[in-house]
């Protein structure tokens, strides 16, 4: 017992903020700011957002992945964040866990294949006996069917991962999304309810949540922060890179994707 205190006492201090129903930009502009401006171990899970909204990567190209002309007519919100990866639409049904760390306190190399198979070591302790869960390519799965979509950044001494899962999800919603020129190649074209599955038939919320903190707690010591208390250091000046596409710009698209 002394000898399993002193080997948690010296695993890294990560610092776990639970959150619920924040809204998805609000979400992204806290994990850029602790990314950018914070030298601690952070893990941010949010439980749900406030209402739907459409996640681009940094690079996406909104006539390419997105339906454009139902989006405007029923405004569902685009965002780009300031990660890579691809595009997501999530709700109340996805449930977002990030993982920001210091390039020095975990064993991984610092590049996007390594810290991948790092997380899902993580969820493979959350997952055990559970379901049939892996890593095909970028994407958590049971089986063949995605249920976790991940996005990262790299910066000089930092790194984020972090993951939309598909606790449930709307069955219309999946409509405004087109399929992707760059799919993984396990999809095997596949329409998006024949690709992806809903993590509410194998695990509840509560108890994914209870298992994600636990299995951080394997790696780190943890210790829960509220995150009314994060905001950048007052001689740090910090302009977040997630926003909103304005609706001039997605009607641009628009009439992009029809010639």
């Amino acid at each position: 017992m002394a000898k399993q205190h002193v080997a948690r006492a010296r695993l890294p201090l990560m610092n776990i903020v639970r959150m619920k129903g924040v809204p998805i930009l609000q979400q992204l502009e806290i994990e850029e700011c602790l990314l950018r401006t914070s030298s601690d171990n952070w893990c941010i899970i949010n439980d749900g957002t406030d209402k739907p909204n459409i996640v681009m990567g940094i690079s996406g190209k909104p006539a390419e992945l997105v339906e454009i002309k139902p989006v405007l007519e029923d405004k569902i919100p685009i965002i780009r964040r300031f990660t890579g990866g691809g595009t997501v639409i999530v709700d109340h049904g996805t449930i977002f866990v990030s993982f920001i760390c210091n390039k020095d306190v975990v064993d991984v190399q610092p590049y996007p294949r390594p810290i991948m198979s790092w997380s899902s070591l993580i969820y493979s302790q959350v997952f055990q006996g559970i379901a049939d869960f892996s890593l095909r390519e970028n994407d958590y799965v049971f089986g063949l069917r995605k249920f976790g979509g991940n996005a990262q950044s790299i910066t000089k001494n930092r790194w984020i991962h972090h993951t939309s899962f598909l606790w449930d999800f709307e069955t219309h919603n999946m409509s405004y999304l087109k399929l992707p020129q760059r799919a993984p190649e396990y999809r095997l074209a596949r329409d998006h309810l024949d690709f992806i599955c809903p993590m509410k038939d194998y695990i509840s919320r509560s108890d994914f949540i209870s298992k994600a903190i636990d299995a951080a707690g394997s790696h780190f010591s943890v210790k829960s922060t509220e995150f009314e208390v994060i905001k950048p250091p007052s001689n740090v000046k910090f302009t977040p890179t997630s926003r909103l596409l304005t609706k001039e710009e997605l009607e641009a698209a628009c009439k992009t994707s029809m010639l």
